[in-house]
């Protein structure tokens, strides 16, 4: 990629106050209306309540629009001597953000809201009063359900507290978001965009760092984990020298960070594992930098002869393979330019393969029609 595109490639944060990702909400469809028995009149159905995606949207707004959290659709009219068949109620739209999961109460999931516009029908309005129903009207569909927020991002940042992932965001713009130096730097995730000269975007979720036993609720970490399910591709990010998250817990290494953060995504779910991922080695500036990366590369390539360094319990099914192995220095700038040629170089890979795909399954329905087609 020319240098000049990386170099002029900028972010724009979106931070998020008061983050809120989960919302539960009462819904009810709207009741039906009378039917008119001497003249057979039918009474109009209740309106549905449904969740529409849409952009500039956020959880937080929906809970301080509506604090009582309640969605009814609209009642069906009845039926009279001028409209012997009633109107329908009208629809009720609850307007949420891209990214959504629409659950109930008990977690079977209703429908996901993946792009602007699309539409999850979550209770259906009561029917109109008729002859079969001695023309009585029905109540419309009620019920809690969950809306759940998981970011949609290109790129998902992984790893334990002051790896110095912040930093890495800092350096890869203009911005200068607050970084303080204890754990937990960051308590509320940010959507970076990271544009190019040709116009194109890639969108970097920044989630707040994991701690060891994220998976099983341990510290906060574990709420943020979901966010990784939607992000096409993972950026480990370690400090080369390891870290130590207390006086109590013991010191890791760069080595053994990546390997317990790939078993705390694949306790959390197996799947996020087989993403495609990069690897990034920060705090290259720190003395001793050089020899450390040299011993990280040498235990990746052969992660089984140094396992032993790890508790039985935290040593990965499957280990993480890495596109590329970036090492660089968030605090003067040394490898950011090479990193974001490598960041676009990987999804750009990806976009190609999934469009050869696309075409390789058109080719074969031209070729081979299915039998519908024939007959």
């Amino acid at each position: 990629m020319p240098l000049n595109m990386v170099q002029s490639s900028r972010i724009c944060f979106r931070k998020f106050g008061n983050f809120v990702d989960n919302l539960r909400l009462y819904v009810r469809g709207g009741g039906g209306g009378m039917g008119l028995p001497r003249l057979g009149g039918q009474g109009g159905s209740g309106g549905d309540v449904w969740v529409v995606a849409t952009k500039n949207m956020t959880l937080k707004r929906i809970k301080d629009k509506y604090p009582q959290k309640r969605f009814v659709g609209g009642a069906g009219g009845n039926s009279s001597v001028r409209a012997l068949k009633g109107e329908r109620g009208t629809d009720k739209e609850i307007f949420a953000p891209v990214g959504i999961t629409v659950t109930t109460d008990d977690g079977r999931t209703l429908g996901d809201l993946n792009a602007e516009g699309d539409r999850v029908m979550v209770v259906k309005g009561g029917r109109g009063g008729a002859f079969y129903s001695a023309f009585e009207p029905s109540k419309g569909q009620a019920r809690h359900i969950r809306l759940d927020l998981k970011l949609i991002a290109d790129l998902g940042l992984v790893g334990f507290p002051n790896a110095g992932k912040s930093s890495l965001l800092t350096a890869m713009s203009n911005a200068t978001p607050q970084i303080a130096s204890y754990a937990f730097t960051t308590l509320k995730p940010e959507i970076g965009k990271l544009m190019y000269n040709d116009y194109k975007q890639i969108s970097v979720a920044d989630l707040p760092g994991l701690i060891e036993g994220a998976h099983v609720n341990k510290g906060m970490g574990h709420k943020f984990l979901k966010h990784v399910e939607r992000t096409k591709q993972l950026l480990f990010v370690v400090d080369v020298c390891g870290f130590q998250l207390a006086s109590k817990t013991p010191f890791r290494s760069a080595f053994e960070a990546v390997q317990l953060l790939t078993k705390e995504l694949e306790l959390y779910k197996e799947e996020l594992v087989s993403k495609p991922a990069l690897l990034v080695v920060n705090k290259m500036d720190l003395p001793d930098a050089e020899d450390k990366l040299q011993e990280l590369k040498e235990h990746l390539q052969n992660p089984d002869e140094f396992s032993d360094l790890l508790p039985d319990n935290m040593i990965p099914k499957k280990y993480m393979t890495f596109r590329h192995l970036v090492p660089v220095s968030a605090a003067t700038g040394f490898g950011i330019d090479h990193l974001k040629s490598c960041i676009r170089e990987s999804l750009d890979e990806d976009a190609a393969m999934a469009t050869k795909a696309v075409h390789r399954e058109k080719l074969q329905a031209l070729r081979y029609p299915s039998h519908e087609h024939l007959c």
